[in-house]
């Protein structure tokens, strides 16, 4: 038997582990506390904390002597207090046995989704506390996962991304020729378990071959001070194969699948996490050709009827603009978030829903290759002045004067 009478002190959520929330829902859980004795209770509370905080060190030398300069920031998003026993200047005695405490929270209608990082973090948590006369505090501590929901939804994120890039590959102070790089993306935004179709074009006039390759990078910048420290990952990745001296290469909606990766966290002032797109071209001699295309990481996936359908013009112009006429037979919906990101997921990853990725050096792997998903219906016959099935003779009226 514990000291004091209490054999336990939990603190329960509802929704259990793993369970995410999310910004203008109620946090309902309950406090349990089992006694093994009469015990006297002066205060029982709990409290909701979350927010966003970075940290980290810089040295330099001056002179003979090192110096470190310190960074960090914080910024708060929750902060609830509720007394489930007032502290009224007299004691409480609760008999022995098990009491539960039942709490709620309404949360805020705007959250960060949590993040664990190497110099920041976004976290959220409930504690419990139990104040006795002439005893020292007993807490009870839970921590939360919170989802900022990010709509792709939206004309920003399914706006087609482009762009174009070339580079005179030079060896020893002579011109080797020029290699040019154009790549473009359906759309901006994405979610988990969905597959991007890449459309590249590489162009090598260069004497020696070249490997195009692509990847989705994270990039995680934290602020403090005026001051930024980045950390990139790569979460996916495919290369193509060589293209000779004088060739040229078309990727005709080559697959890259976003593996279970936290979405992008835009609307924090002491973190970010980005995601693009980078598609490059390694050329013997010479630095990469690198052409960087952004990209929104959700959690609301692509409507299929809605924004999807009111967006089959530009996507179909899309493809016939990179020499795509093919009409597909049926487009693969995409996942919901909750079954790419999976519940138990969660729970196993401790106070940050997604795991820390490796930095990287963009140093791509092997090959992956796919074919984009066609659309599901095919465009109407086009107009003729003349009917393409006209009558028969014997059908054909006659004039009433022959």
């Amino acid at each position: 038997m514990r000291p004091g009478g209490v054999r336990s002190f939990a603190l329960e959520l509802a929704r259990g582990p793993g369970g995410a929330y999310r910004g203008g829902e109620r946090l309902c859980g309950r406090v349990l506390l089992e006694a093994a004795a009469p015990l006297r209770v002066r205060a029982l509370e709990v409290a909701a904390r979350g927010g966003a905080a970075t940290h980290w060190l810089e040295g330099r030398s001056v002179g003979i002597n090192a110096v470190s300069s310190d960074y960090a920031a914080a910024e708060t998003y929750l902060r609830r207090r509720q007394l489930l026993l007032r502290d009224t200047g007299e004691t409480t005695t609760l008999p022995a046995g098990r009491h539960e405490f039942p709490f709620s929270f309404q949360l805020p209608p705007t959250l960060v989704t949590s993040f664990e990082g190497k110099h920041g973090s976004v976290r959220y948590c409930i504690k419990a506390t139990l104040h006795r006369p002439w005893v020292p505090a007993r807490r009870a501590r839970k921590v939360f996962t919170v989802i900022e929901p990010v709509d792709i939804n939206t004309p920003a994120l399914l706006a087609p991304q482009a762009g174009a890039l070339e580079k005179v590959a030079r060896s020893w102070y002579s011109n080797r020729g020029l290699v040019s790089l154009s790549a473009k993306i359906d759309r901006k935004g994405y979610t988990p378990g969905e597959v991007i179709p890449v459309f590249a074009e590489i162009d090598n006039g260069s004497t020696r071959p070249v490997l195009p390759r692509a990847a989705v990078v994270q990039t995680q910048t934290f602020m403090a001070r005026g001051a930024r420290k980045q950390k990139r990952a790569v979460v996916a990745s495919l290369a193509g194969e060589p293209v000779g001296p004088g060739r040229r290469a078309l990727w005709q909606g080559r697959a890259l699948r976003i593996p279970p990766v936290g979405p992008s966290i835009l609307h924090c002032r002491v973190l970010h996490v980005d995601y693009s797109l980078k598609v490059c071209v390694d050329i013997p001699g010479t630095s990469k050709l690198l052409l960087e295309l952004p990209l929104v990481i959700g959690t609301i996936p692509l409507h299929p009827f809605g924004s999807r359908s009111s967006s089959v013009g530009s996507h179909a112009s899309f493809l016939l603009d990179w020499g795509l006429g093919a009409l597909p037979e049926r487009p693969e919906a995409p996942p919901e978030y909750s079954e790419v990101v999976a519940d138990g997921e969660v729970a196993a990853m401790g106070q940050s829903s997604f795991p820390p990725l490796q930095d990287t050096d963009l140093s791509f792997e092997g090959p992956f290759f796919a074919y984009i998903q066609e659309f599901r219906y095919r465009p109407p016959p086009l107009y003729s002045e003349e009917d393409p099935n006209p009558p028969s003779e014997a059908m054909r009226p006659r004039c009433m004067t022959c």
